[in-house]
C-alpha cells in the first residue's frame, strides 16, 4: 500500500467535540486520557518484600537520558520528557502525518521511613523503569530463635 502524497484532515467539528468530551470523561473517571488521544496512560506498580521496595513504571518510547529520578524528604519523583524531532535526519522531507507529539510523565510517591535513601538502583529496559529501594537494616524484621 502506497502512502498518499498528502494527508488532509478535515475533521467534523462534532467529531472533535465528541473526542474532547471522551478525553475529559476518561480523565475524570480513570485519571487517564481516553484511548486515541495524545497522552498515553502510563501505569505504575509498587511492591515490597522484606528487604526492598520496587517501583515499576511504564515509560514506552523513553530513553534513559530523558528520565530523571529524584529523592528528597522521603519523596520519590519520576519525571520523563520526550520531544518529537522537528526535522528529519535525511534532509528536506514533507510531513504527511504527525501523531507523535511532546510527551511528559511526572509522578511522585511518599516513601515510608524504612527506605534507605542512599541505596537506590534504577534500570530502564523495554519501556519499563524498575527502581529498587533498599530498606534500612534497623527496620528489617529480625528472626529470633527460641531457646
Amino acid at each position: 500500500m502506497a502512502l498518499p502524497a498528502r494527508v488532509i484532515r478535515n475533521m467534523d467539528p462534532f467529531e472533535a467535540m465528541h473526542r474532547d468530551f471522551d478525553g475529559m470523561l476518561g480523565r475524570l473517571f480513570t485519571g487517564r486520557e481516553a484511548e486515541g488521544n495524545w497522552m498515553a496512560p502510563y501505569g505504575v506498580d509498587i511492591r515490597e518484600d522484606s528487604d526492598h521496595i520496587y517501583v515499576e513504571a511504564e515509560l514506552p518510547g523513553f530513553k534513559k537520558e530523558e528520565v530523571e529520578i529524584t529523592m528528597e524528604n522521603q519523596t520519590l519523583t519520576i519525571a520523563a520528557e520526550r520531544r518529537v524531532q522537528e526535522k528529519h535526519k535525511d534532509g528536506e522531507q514533507t510531513l504527511l502525518l504527525q501523531e507523535r507529539r511532546y510527551t511528559r510523565f511526572l509522578r511522585s510517591f511518599t516513601l515510608p521511613p524504612t527506605v534507605n535513601e542512599s541505596k537506590v538502583d534504577a534500570k530502564l529496559q523495554d519501556g519499563i523503569l524498575l527502581i529498587t529501594l533498599d530498606k534500612r537494616e534497623e527496620t528489617k524484621p529480625k528472626k529470633i530463635t527460641v531457646q
